[in-house]
Parts: structure tokens; sequence; C-alpha cells
């Protein structure tokens, strides 16, 4: 019965909220898009990486992570392609923190000059890319279900795990938009953008020297 296994699921969801609430590439992606365009480019961005966090999720339900775990050659090429992304927004930010002054289409509030349909998506390249993704959520079914899990029971998991990290992204988005954290990003932009271009570069770097 799904009774008996509460104590399972609740580990699981707990690894998980530790995991998705610790500082990370998606994370900060959230915060510098939320700070630098406001609410509603945050949430775009929340949302890119909450349909990549889905995309692992489902892929983890159904038994695609065993399949993948034969095919080395794919998940290489995923780490360095992801490496490679965030050494982008590293640059990105590292560009930014050297200019003395943003440009218009970088201030808070301009998000309907960009097109939503790209920061969505560069959220969802954010954790599409990340190989180490996939393993945490093998990592969290292994751990919340039951060798003979029911379909009740893999829903409970997965979407429990799910409905935290979209909060949890959302409310980064929201607490990092409000006005207090705009000014202070304004205040001192070319600091945050600064060590957000650390942050991004040594994420690339882990990912492409860690071993899967």
């Amino acid at each position: 019965m799904i009774a008996d296994h509460i104590p399972q699921f609740l580990s699981a969801y707990l690894v998980y909220l530790v995991a998705v609430i610790s500082p990370g590439p998606a994370n900060m992606a959230i915060i510098s898009t939320a700070m630098a365009k406001g609410r509603r480019a945050g949430l775009l961005m929340a949302l890119g990486i909450f349909a990549g966090s889905f995309t692992w999720a489902m892929a983890a339900s159904f038994g695609l992570a065993a399949l993948l775990r034969h095919y080395g050659e794919a998940l290489m090429i995923l780490k360095i392609v992801g490496g490679l992304y965030l050494f982008y927004l590293a640059i990105k930010a590292g560009l930014s923190a050297c200019k003395k002054q943003s440009l218009p289409g970088e201030q808070p509030g301009t998000v309907l000059r960009e097109r939503a349909r790209l920061t969505f998506l560069r959220g969802y390249l954010i954790h599409l890319t990340n190989p180490k993704a996939i393993f945490a959520w093998v990592a969290i079914i292994s751990l919340g279900l039951p060798a003979d899990a029911s379909v009740g029971s893999v829903t409970l998991v997965v979407g429990g795990c799910l409905s935290t990290g979209f909060v949890v992204f959302c409310s980064y988005a929201l607490l990092f938009s409000t006005k207090r954290a705009v000014n202070v990003y304004q205040a001192s932009r070319r600091a945050v953008d600064g060590v957000l271009a650390l942050m991004f570069g040594a994420a690339g770097i882990k990912m492409l020297t860690s071993s899967l």
C-alpha cells in the first residue's frame, strides 16, 4: 500500500528540496535574469528550467536513464555542450561587468524587448544540457520508490518533487525581481555580474572536468 511507503516518499522529497534550493547554474540564471530584466523574464527563465527538470524526470520515470547510461558518447557530448553553454553565460556576464553602463535593453522591466521564447529556451537548455540532472532524478526515484512501485507511487514521488521544484524556481524569480533586489543590482551591477561570471565559469569547469 502507498501508506506503507510514506517515509520513503518523504526522504525523496527532502533530498530533492535540498538539491533544488542549493546554488547552481539554474538558480544563478534565474536570479541574474530576475534582477537584470525583471519579474516576467525571471519567471520565464524559471519555467524553462522547470521544463528541463520535467524532461529529465520523465526520462528517469520511464526508464530512459538506464538506456542513456549505455550510450556514454551521447552523455559526454551533452556534458561538453552544457559546459560550453555555461562558459557562454560566464563570458556574457563578464562582458556586462566590463561595461560602465548597461545597455537600455538590459534594464529591468524591458523584457518585452526580448523574445519570451528565447528566455524560456535558455532556461530549458541550462537544465537539459546537465547530464547530472538525470542521475539526480534516478537517485531520487531509487530512494523514494519501492521495487514494486505502483503508478500511484511514481506519481506521488515525481509529482511531489516537480511541484517543489516549480515553487522554488518561481520563488527565486519573484524574490529577486522585487524593487529592493533590482535597486541593489542597479547600484552594484558590475560587481554582481563579475561574481556571476566567476560562478558560471566555475560551474562550466566543474561540469567539463567531473566524471559522469
